[in-house]
């Protein structure tokens, strides 16, 4: 039986599974992949300077599934075993292929994402992203794309809380209206994972 929840996002087309594995094994698969991947800083461009993102990131997935992400070109790492075993199971829950994942460690509640859309070329218009959570409750957020120019409304911003185990799935419109950000969480001292499981158009390269 499904236990997908559907967001209400207008225009968007975004459901979350709460606890989609359960304790056990989120808690296994968390403490495997602190060690299988090879966690790194990445270099980002912020207003128009290049600083190191506030968290460890790792672009993992088939050969020439390469992703580029504020101007910087990821080649990717190759699928620990632990991941190519629950790829396929991501692929079944959301009914969509993946060749490629980015996963992000949060070392705690300072560790944070900024607002953006998974809107790069290479994903195609429409595309269906998996975000996998994993350690530490965090809050999520979604946030209505605006004119420039635009005044914020009530109701722009739609916040939801992804525990241990939950599986968010994004497709459709979500990324051309919506924006996206996990902020940070003052004295929270536990990590999180995240892996967020796309499909990369290799011929877009």
């Amino acid at each position: 039986m499904s236990g997908w929840q559907h967001i209400p996002l207008p225009g968007a087309d975004v459901d979350v599974w709460p606890q989609w594995l359960d304790a056990a094994e989120a808690d296994a698969l968390f403490g495997k992949l602190r060690q299988a991947i090879a966690w790194e800083t990445h270099r980002i461009r912020l207003f128009g300077r290049e600083v190191a993102s506030p968290r460890l990131s790792c672009w993992i997935g088939d050969p020439g599934a390469a992703y580029t992400y504020s101007r910087s070109r990821f080649e990717p790492r190759p699928w620990p075993a632990v991941l190519a075993a629950l790829r396929p199971r991501v692929e079944q829950a959301c009914g969509a292929r993946f060749n490629s994942m980015l996963a992000n460690l949060y070392r705690d509640g300072n560790d944070t994402m900024g607002w953006h859309s998974d809107d790069e070329p290479e994903l195609g218009a429409r595309p269906v992203i998996a975000s996998l959570s994993l350690g530490a409750e965090r809050r999520f957020r979604f946030r209505r794309r605006r004119a420039r120019g635009e005044p914020v409304q009530l109701g722009d911003t739609f916040e939801l809380m992804l525990p241990h185990g939950s599986l968010l799935r994004m497709a459709g419109a979500t990324q051309r209206l919506c924006r996206h950000d996990l902020p940070r969480m003052r004295n929270l001292a536990e990590a999180r994972i995240n892996l967020t499981f796309r499909h990369v158009d290799t011929a877009a390269h």
